[in-house]
Formats: C-alpha cells, sequence, structure tokens
C-alpha cells in the first residue's frame, strides 16, 4: 500500500454531498460510501477530522432573506449539522470505525462538546473526530468552521470534498469552457474571487500555511487515492 503524504488532515463534505440525488435530507447509502473512504484514510494510518455542512436540512440565511432573524437562522443551521454528524457517525461505525462526535454547541446527552484538548485526545486513540455545530457563533460558515478546526487540530491539509473535481474559473456545470486550475495559492482564490471556501475560511487557512486540497466527493476511493499522491484534485497552497 502506498504511504499517504499527510498524516493528519480534515475532511469539509457539503451537507448536499449526503442529500445525493434526493431533494432533501441524507441518502443512508451515499453516507455509508463516504465513511467507506473515511475508512480507507483510516486503513492507511490518517488521523481524520471532519466537517460536514447542514445546506441538506436548512439554511440561516434562508430565514434572513425573508425578514427573519438572521442568528435564529444560523442556529437552526448548526442544529442541521449536528444531525448530519450523526448519520455520519453511525454510518462510520458500522465499518467498525471508532467516531466521536464533537458539537460546539453543548448537547451532552447527544454528543461531547468540542474542545482543542479533547479533539487531540481522540485523535491519539485514533478515532475519526466529526465537528458538529459549526464555529458555534452565528455569521460564520461551516467553511470557516473546517478552517478553523483544521488549525486547532494541527492538519496538514483541508480536503474540500465538492461536486466536481477541483477549482473551475466558474461552474463547469453551466460553463463547459470553464478553465481548470491544477495548482493555485491562496491569495490567488482571494483574488480571483473563485467560490472555493469563503473568504475568511481561505484567509485562515493562508494564515497557518495549511494548504486546500478540492475534489470531487462523489468519485468513491478519491480521498484516499489523493491522500497517496493520485486522483484528481486542485491544490491550493504557497508552496
Amino acid at each position: 500500500m502506498s504511504q499517504p503524504i499527510y498524516k493528519r488532515v480534515l475532511l469539509k463534505a457539503s451537507g448536499e454531498a449526503l442529500m445525493g440525488s434526493q431533494g432533501f435530507g441524507i441518502d443512508v447509502t451515499v453516507a455509508d460510501r463516504i465513511a467507506s473512504d473515511i475508512a480507507a484514510a483510516r486503513a492507511m494510518g490518517v488521523e481524520v477530522g471532519v466537517v460536514v455542512g447542514g445546506g441538506n436540512i436548512f439554511r440561516g440565511v434562508a430565514v434572513a432573506s425573508k425578514g427573519g432573524d438572521r442568528v435564529t437562522g444560523d442556529h437552526m443551521g448548526m442544529l442541521g449539522t449536528v444531525i448530519n454528524a450523526l448519520a455520519l457517525a453511525t454510518s462510520l461505525r458500522k465499518l467498525d470505525i471508532e467516531t466521536v462526535v464533537l458539537s460546539a454547541i453543548s448537547m451532552p446527552e447527544i454528543c461531547e462538546s468540542f474542545s482543542q484538548r479533547a479533539t487531540l485526545y481522540h485523535l491519539s486513540l485514533g478515532r475519526v473526530v466529526i465537528f458538529a455545530g459549526g464555529t458555534g457563533n452565528p455569521f460564520f460558515t461551516t467553511d470557516s468552521a473546517a478552517a478553523l478546526r483544521a488549525a486547532e487540530m494541527g492538519a496538514q491539509a483541508i480536503f474540500k470534498g465538492t461536486q466536481v473535481d477541483g477549482i473551475y474559473s466558474a461552474d463547469p456545470k453551466k460553463f463547459p469552457d470553464a478553465e481548470r486550475f491544477d495548482h493555485l495559492t491562496h491569495s490567488q482564490v482571494l483574488e480571483k474571487g473563485l467560490a472555493v471556501m469563503d473568504v475568511a475560511a481561505v484567509a485562515l487557512a493562508r494564515e497557518n500555511s495549511i494548504p486546500i486540497i478540492v475534489f470531487s466527493i462523489h468519485e468513491k476511493g478519491e480521498f484516499a487515492e489523493i491522500l497517496t499522491g493520485g486522483g484528481r484534485k486542485t491544490i491550493v497552497s504557497d508552496n
């Protein structure tokens, strides 16, 4: 088996990825496949943290766009990420992968509360750590949560699983002639206004010298393939 390039990584998956072809909610077969990809990474000895979005259940901005309170909407969105985290944890446990969910919002009857100390402890025991509840604060996306948790856990890379196989100059599903990039710097992503992660997330990754690797979350086995240097992806780094 090829040796992984990274020993500790953060995987960011959108809530939409868990929907599969459904219009709402969680497709268990998709959750199981993503779990199998994470299990393959663990089998190589890679320590994995995961942040899952909540867009398949609820988006806080939807409340604000209709005149509601943005803070309340964002709190509702955070609860959606907890549901997704519990679903993915269930899929991982079915594969006998020890998994813990750490939430930025305290709900001890359901999962443990997040702290850096707890994160590093569980990682040291070989467990997959799923971070729920975003940053715990309104007005911050789960992309920002991914960059923050990556920095806190000492991740060597952020793996951003998307709907396409890398970063393009425009949505390749709408613009077939969009330019695809193999490598960019964090600053280029910000300067070009590329919709990879939000500005705060990219800036935080840049400040902490954490590369962002963008790949298709829908390609089975791609996560492990990229971990060993192969696969199709775009790398955002300053090296």
